[in-house]
């Protein structure tokens, strides 16, 4: 019964979090401090969410930044996502290679 509790508060959190903004901003939203700052958020969790996971995935913190230098290279050049992913990943998995690193 008391995990059934937690779902359950879990669940009316969630769905606070994301009714409330709807119902108590009802008009646009004119102050551009605002505007930008709402812009930029998703991607700030993103990156707090992914930036992470990417050094924690190798056992080599080398292969780990040289893929995320690839990454960052191929998409300051205008890359689709795809491409920056592959292109990162193979980074990554060359270097482990040449270097005789076990992931």
């Amino acid at each position: 019964m008391n995990v059934w509790l937690c779902i359950l508060v879990m669940a009316g959190v969630t769905y606070l979090i994301r009714m409330l903004p709807l119902t108590l901003i009802q008009g646009r939203i004119k102050n551009r401090f605002v505007k930008s700052f709402l812009y930029y958020v998703p991607y700030a969790c993103l990156m707090a969410m992914t930036f992470p996971a990417v050094f924690h995935s190798t056992d080599h913190v080398i292969a780990a930044v040289a893929g995320v230098i690839v990454a960052i290279l191929l998409a300051l050049k205008g890359k689709g996502l795809m491409t920056v992913a592959a292109m990162a990943s193979v980074t990554v998995f060359l270097i482990s290679m040449l270097w005789g690193i076990q992931a």
